[in-house]
């Protein structure tokens, strides 16, 4: 049992290790990095419950990534899973730039440095849009194509045309999922 508990913390660990090492772009970059970690390879929660973590979490203040290992790092591990997949996720970030930030400083008008930030770009832009995919294919199973593609205009039209903060739109499609359910159980409860 404690042979297990300690295995479960060095995976934390190590998971949340290499969305911190590998994480380039900010914190939505390291969205699909945590669920590849989280979904893929430990199997700690699946799709719909990741991307419930992501909605909520995209409705509180903070960096998205460190949320997502605090909360998913104590639903695994407890309060030390919690600390635990922090602490790595946030580790190799204050590291690299202490360690780097001389160097780039000492070298930024060098040609590979402009290189090497642009070239991580079209990998994130891959990762994010695999992501898109994958959510698209669980909305579309969940509520259909149409509600799906009417939601999203919608979700798109308010954050991007209005500039209305992700977290309220969320937040406000929370409530009305909370509202709905009760709705639809006072009619079942009528037609029996």
């Amino acid at each position: 049992m404690r042979t297990q508990g300690m295995r479960t913390q060095w995976q934390l660990f190590l998971a949340f290790l290499r969305v911190g090492l590998l994480g380039f772009g900010g914190g939505p970059s390291m969205i699909p990095l945590v669920r590849a970690e989280v979904v893929t390879r430990y199997a700690w929660m699946d799709d719909a419950e990741f991307g419930d973590v992501l909605a909520i979490g995209n409705t509180l203040p903070g960096p998205i990534a460190t949320k997502m290992a605090g909360y998913i790092g104590y639903r695994v591990g407890g309060l030390g899973g919690c600390v635990i997949a922090v602490l790595a996720q946030i580790l190799p970030c204050i590291v690299a730039m202490v360690a780097l930030l001389g160097l780039f400083t000492r070298y930024r008008d060098q040609r590979w440095i402009e290189g090497m930030s642009q070239g991580v770009v079209p990998v994130v832009m891959v990762m994010m849009a695999q992501l898109t995919w994958d959510f698209w294919q669980k909305s579309r199973a969940a509520l259909g194509w149409i509600a799906s593609l009417i939601m999203g205009a919608v979700a798109g039209g308010l954050i991007y045309g209005l500039d209305i903060h992700p977290g309220l739109v969320i937040g406000a499609i929370l409530v009305a999922a909370l509202l709905r359910p009760e709705r639809n159980r006072r009619r079942k409860e009528a037609s029996s």
